[in-house]
C-alpha cells in the first residue's frame, strides 16, 4: 500500500505571453482595433476584457494538465462540462500487477493528522480495501470486478483540457472555501501556479 499527497502536472510546456497575444488577436476582431496590436498590449486588453466580463473571447485559449487524485475528487472534477476528460481505468487497471507494485495507491486525506484515530481508522480501512482487491484477483475476479470494493481515496489520474474561461469558472468554483477540502487542496496548488504563469487570467480569483 502506498498513500501519497496529491499534485498536478501540465501536459506540454506553454507560453503564458503568447496565450495573452492569442486572446488579444480574437478580442480585438469585436472593435476592430487589430492597429493598437503592439509588442505589449496583450496583457492590459486581456485585463479590460476580464474586467468587463467579455470572457467569451478566452476560449480561444486552452489548457491540458493531469492531475492526480483520488477518485472523490475526480467524480467532482468531470461535473464540469466544457472540458475534456481522459482518466486512469479501474476497468483495466489490474493493481495486483508488478507495473503497479502489486498494491494499491491512496491519497493522504487532508483533513486528519497521521497520529489521530480518524487517520488510524482510515488507514486500516485502506489496507483491509488492498486485501480484499488482492485476494479477489487471485481467486480469480477480473479487475473490472474487482474494483467494486475500492474506495474514493484510491489514486486516479485524470488529464483535463478546459479552456481558459472555463478553467477560470473551475477555479473560482474549486478553491471557495465551500469546497471539498481535497477538491481545494489541489485546486489553490494549480491556482497559484496558474497566478505566476499569466497572472492576467487568474490574479482576480481566490
Amino acid at each position: 500500500m502506498r498513500i501519497i499527497k496529491p499534485s498536478f502536472e501540465y501536459i506540454a510546456p506553454f507560453d503564458g505571453a503568447q496565450i495573452l497575444k492569442s486572446i488579444e488577436i480574437a478580442g480585438r476582431v469585436c472593435y476592430k482595433s487589430e492597429e493598437k496590436i503592439t509588442d505589449t498590449s496583450a496583457a492590459e486588453f486581456v485585463r479590460r476584457i476580464v474586467g468587463r466580463g467579455h470572457e467569451s473571447v478566452l476560449e480561444h485559449e486552452k489548457l491540458t494538465f493531469k492531475l492526480i487524485c483520488d477518485r472523490g475528487v475526480s467524480h467532482e472534477v468531470v461535473r464540469h462540462r466544457m472540458a475534456s476528460y481522459s482518466q486512469e481505468s479501474t476497468r483495466y487497471c489490474n493493481y495486483s500487477q508488478a507495473k503497479f507494485g502489486s498494491e494499491l495507491t491512496f491519497i493522504d486525506p487532508c483533513f486528519w493528522e497521521k497520529d489521530s484515530q480518524p487517520y488510524a481508522l482510515w488507514l486500516q480501512s485502506m489496507q483491509a480495501a488492498e486485501d480484499c482487491y488482492n485476494s479477489l484477483i487471485a481467486a480469480g475476479a477480473k479487475p473490472e470486478e474487482a474494483r467494486s470494493i475500492l474506495p474514493n481515496s484510491l489514486k486516479t489520474e485524470i488529464v483535463v483540457t478546459m479552456n481558459m474561461r472555463e478553467l477560470r469558472h473551475f477555479l473560482r468554483l474549486r478553491t471557495s472555501p465551500a469546497a471539498h477540502p481535497q477538491m481545494r487542496e489541489i485546486a489553490d496548488a494549480l491556482l497559484a501556479d496558474l497566478k505566476q504563469r499569466i497572472p492576467v487570467l487568474f490574479d482576480d480569483i481566490g
